[in-house]
């Protein structure tokens, strides 16, 4: 298998959901805040579908956090555990 064709099966695991229901944003409000169809959203929610690094970088942007607590090409840990590890590495 090539090195492209990898990257294009990939799953990129996000926590889009769980950032937009902790800001209380509808699909639709995040949706016209990056820029895409409400059901663009939908699909990156369920890993339907895997966002370009552009889109990464507006949804990161909307969100105001870093790329990589967003998304991830492991399965994600809950955010607060991601937050607290990240401390402990600068104390390092």
């Amino acid at each position: 298998m090539t090195y492209i064709m990898y990257m294009k099966t990939r799953k990129i695991y996000n926590r889009i959901a769980v950032l937009r229901q902790e800001r209380n944003i509808s699909r639709k409000d995040l949706a016209e805040k990056i820029g895409v169809n409400f059901q663009t959203v939908g699909y990156l929610e369920r890993e339907e579908y895997n966002p370009s690094l552009d889109l990464a970088f507006r949804i990161s942007e909307c969100f105001g956090l870093p790329i990589d607590l967003i998304f991830s090409t492991e399965p994600l840990r809950p955010l607060s555990q991601e937050l607290l590890d990240r401390d402990r590495r600068k104390e390092e």
